[in-house]
């Protein structure tokens, strides 16, 4: 890696969300930055490519001198495919993504676009990082947040990740109390949809829900670290194989 890595960045909230501003402010102490992000809140489309659709990407001249920005009307997995395939004149050293308005712990990284951004990082052989803060407000506090990314991202430019692997990290709401290496936690969205009506009288329906965990207070589950105002920091491969459902079945009779 160069002494000056050349860093992509981006994002699910949208290229004018705070969070992708306060990690460009941290990427720039680092390495020459190139932003390429949806031009629009892309929350939830998990690793959802665009296949119907023309894609487009535009440079952003009008935020920041200097910066190499592009908006594109995709997916998070898009703008990344695009980067590497297309936008970009050299591979870059290191992708990250984030910092998401909100947590990716536990099922949620299943959903993600910041996460999958990440892992899209991490499939060219690039290190990846996703970020995300625990806190839904537009206008959220990302003070402490960006401490933590530069530290993260620092020990990571100093030992780097395995092929395929990238980083899930997600910071507690206020000053965190250190750092931990946790696992991905077992639960899910207990989805309940709201039926609601329109000034037509035509129904639709809303998605709400709750968080249910499936862990019996384990100390190392990315949930237990980040309630008890930890930063949690997960391991993340695309390998879904269940290795050990894999060793029952292979005496099965088909």
């Amino acid at each position: 890696m160069a002494d000056r890595p050349y860093i992509l960045v981006t994002n699910d909230d949208g290229i004018y969300a705070k969070g992708l501003k306060e990690l460009i402010d941290v990427m720039q102490l680092f390495g020459e930055v190139v932003v390429i992000a949806p031009e629009m809140a892309q929350s939830g489309k998990s690793a959802a490519i665009t296949v119907d659709s023309p894609l487009r990407a535009k440079r952003v001249r009008d935020w920041q001198d200097g910066l190499e920005i592009y908006k594109c009307n995709g997916t998070p997995v898009d703008c990344v495919k695009l980067a590497f395939n297309q936008l970009l004149d050299r591979k870059p050293d290191m992708v990250v993504s984030g910092i998401n308005h909100g947590a990716n712990s536990s099922i949620s990284v299943v959903y993600s676009g910041t996460v999958s951004a990440a892992i899209e990082g991490s499939l060219h052989g690039v290190p990846s990082i996703a970020f995300s803060l625990s806190d839904y407000d537009l206008d959220a506090d990302f003070k402490y947040a960006k401490i933590y990314t530069a530290k993260v991202f620092q020990t990571v430019i100093e030992n780097g990740l395995p092929q395929f692997v990238c980083l899930n990290v997600n910071f507690p709401i206020g000053k965190p109390k250190g750092i931990k290496v946790a696992k991905q936690a077992q639960g899910k969205w207990m989805e309940e949809y709201e039926k609601r009506y329109d000034p037509h009288n035509h129904d639709y329906f809303w998605l709400t829900g709750y968080f249910q965990s499936y862990e019996d207070e384990s100390e190392d589950a990315d949930v237990f670290v980040l309630d008890n105002n930890f930063v949690s920091v997960v391991p993340v491969s695309l390998d879904m194989t269940c290795y050990q459902t894999l060793d029952l079945i292979k005496n099965w009779k088909f």
